[in-house]
């Protein structure tokens, strides 16, 4: 099984950022491996209806994502199917999350849409140029770990422990990331 953990936001815009910010710290600090499962993890910032041609490549799909839930404290965390989301999440709490959902349900009508998992966390603010999370959303993170390692843990994924570097610490330079350099570091 192909599986995709991808991590959706952007992170010019605070708590919008934290998909994005969430993946890379797992590829940062983590490594996976599977005896016939291929676990790839992938930066895909507000491409939405861009990344059809690369999510319909899996069979089984991880979106990490702000979500809005009606009635629910900034830096709450969900993990569900998206066919089963719960009646409180209303899809409106970001400047991507409508047309990432839109790309979903394009995705289903055509047959193309993986079976599909969210892990989400109800943002704080969504402020224009801050690079950064919010306190709140940033103490969400170690349960947000905890839920996606146990869900790996569940589909029998190995999981090693490589380094300790705080999502706070790859905050300032995850603009950069998968930007390529030429020998003197320069774009």
């Amino acid at each position: 099984m192909k599986i995709l953990l991808l991590g959706i936001g952007n992170v010019l815009y605070a708590d919008e950022g934290i998909g994005v910010h969430f993946v890379n710290y797992l590829q940062e600090n983590y490594t996976f491996s599977h005896p016939s499962h291929q676990l790839d993890v992938m930066d895909g910032g507000t491409l939405a209806q861009g990344l059809i041609p690369i999510i319909c490549q899996y069979d089984y799909l991880i979106v990490v994502d702000t979500v809005n839930a009606n009635g629910v404290s900034p830096g709450e965390v969900y993990f569900f199917d998206f066919d089963k989301a719960p009646s409180e999440i209303d899809w409106q709490g970001s400047a991507h999350e409508v047309e990432m959902l839109q790309t979903l349900t394009m995705m289903e009508m055509v047959g193309d849409r993986p079976k599909t998992y969210v892990l989400g966390c109800t943002p704080t603010v969504l402020e224009p140029m801050t690079l950064g999370l919010t306190s709140r959303v940033a103490a969400a993170v170690p349960l947000m770990e905890t839920t996606i390692l146990n869900h790996l843990s569940s589909l029998d994924f190995e999981i090693t422990r490589v380094k300790n570097i705080a999502i706070e610490d790859l905050i300032p330079d995850s603009y950069k990331r998968g930007v390529t350099t030429n020998e003197n570091n320069q774009i």
